[in-house]
């Protein structure tokens, strides 16, 4: 699942102390696990090594730069949503041409910049987007390979936030739809659009949607090839599960073994774009005890950190594991779990200092007793954590630390005061 395990009573980062980071650097803050984000992407190369795959990192989930670099090094291509993404992989020494390129709208100016730098595949949204790209393309002198996102209609049972593949949503085209825009433009030489994208949401539980938006890809490439069109790649996105409740999700392999048989001897490269399923357990985000609060039979706790350093709670009604970073032997949590039975926990509120009632990180939760002071440890933090952190009531953003076994390093700093009001002088 992760490197992040109890030794004696007391929380570790692969081999570092949590307090000792927590003590050093501060809190709220993220604290990532190298050989987590190794392992996962090892296990996904190891799922698929029977087709012809590339694994694309969605950078969105976690894109510090310095996980990019060692991502890139590990042999990871890269999905992006923006030139600012973009931007990252390129000085993180990412694989331009195993990038492919996604988002509703994208502007003139981020596509002259990704055909410059002779990027894998624009994931193509709509009609429009084509033709934009198109125009570009002849423009700049450049002949970009395309892949059609297609809107399967499939349901993937997530939070309706992270849907992205039914048809009421912004992204794709309706399938009905997509061989009418390969015989208006597949022929057009400014663009190769040679592949078939789809993306059905964040947080996957079960491999079964994936199947059936497989097999509706399938059929729609067959009529396509039929068609005279060449068809040589099919990504199929993101939003594999992770463990945010130990056990609970798809492995790589599960979703393998319902995938490859599916593609295997279609003549078709695969492309995966990975990001919870890596990143999501690879990072805690850790925050320390101001204050216990009692309002009638309601019990707070209430921490340093912020919903600005961790909105997925309020905004997707997501839940995170949260356990002291220091327990006595008998809370040492045996899983992670929702209903953890543990005898001495206390029902209580973790809650941040923002000023919004949305400000929480978990209702009417157990936890072992805590005081003013004690470090908490917010699990499965990885993904859509720090990167969808913001400044809300000019709170600096928390610090990323990276553990590589015994070591540690900050690889971004806290924000200050003068950071925040920097660009507005």
């Amino acid at each position: 699942m992760d490197y992040f395990n109890y030794k004696n009573g007391k929380l570790f980062a692969e081999n570092v102390d949590v307090k000792r980071i927590a003590t050093e650097v501060g809190t709220p803050v993220y604290i990532y696990s190298k050989a987590t984000f190794k392992n996962h992407l090892q296990k996904v190369k190891e799922a698929y090594h029977k087709l012809d795959t590339t694994i694309c990192y969605s950078v969105k989930a976690c894109g510090n730069i310095n996980i990019l670099k060692f991502m890139a090094e590990a042999d990871s291509g890269f999905d992006i949503v923006s030139g600012g993404e973009l931007y990252r992989v390129l000085q993180a020494g990412g694989d331009v041409s195993r990038i492919v390129y996604a988002g509703v709208g994208k502007t003139d100016k981020e596509i002259i910049e990704a055909l410059n730098v002779g990027i894998g595949y624009f994931n193509i949204e709509s009609e429009a987007e084509l033709e934009n790209l198109i125009t570009l393309a002849k423009r700049e002198g450049k002949q970009p390979r395309a892949a059609l996102r297609i809107n399967p209609d499939v349901d993937p049972k997530t939070h309706t936030y992270t849907t992205t593949g039914k048809k009421e949503t912004k992204f794709g085209v309706d399938i009905e739809c997509a061989r009418k825009i390969f015989a208006n433009y597949g022929k057009d030489n400014a663009v190769k659009l040679c592949a078939i994208h789809i993306h059905l949401g964040s947080a996957g539980h079960t491999v079964e949607p994936y199947v059936e938006a497989i097999e509706k890809i399938l059929a729609l490439i067959e009529q396509l090839r039929c068609d005279g069109f060449t068809i040589e790649a099919v990504d199929i996105g993101g939003g594999y599960g992770a463990d945010y409740i130990t056990a609970t999700a798809p492995t790589a392999a599960d979703y393998a073994a319902a995938i490859v048989p599916l593609l295997k001897d279609k003549n078709l490269k695969l492309i995966l774009e990975p990001g919870a399923s890596i990143a999501a357990n690879a990072a805690i985000l850790v925050t320390q005890v101001l204050y216990l609060k009692t309002s009638g039979e309601k019990k707070f706790v209430i921490v340093d950190a912020g919903m600005n350093d961790l909105i997925r709670p309020p905004l997707y009604d997501a839940f995170h594991f949260i356990w002291p970073v220091k327990v006595a032997e008998g809370f040492v949590p045996k899983r992670r779990d929702k209903d953890l039975k543990v005898d001495g926990t206390k029902v209580v509120d973790v809650v941040g200092p923002v000023c919004e009632a949305a400000d929480f990180f978990a209702k009417d939760r157990a936890l072992p007793p805590v005081r003013r002071g004690d470090l908490l440890s917010i699990f499965t933090a990885g993904a859509y954590g720090f990167s969808m952190s913001s400044n809300y009531n000019a709170r600096g953003r928390a610090p990323e630390v990276l553990v590589n076994g015994g070591e540690f390093s900050v690889i971004r700093k806290r924000e200050t005061p003068e950071d925040l009001i920097a660009p507005e002088k």
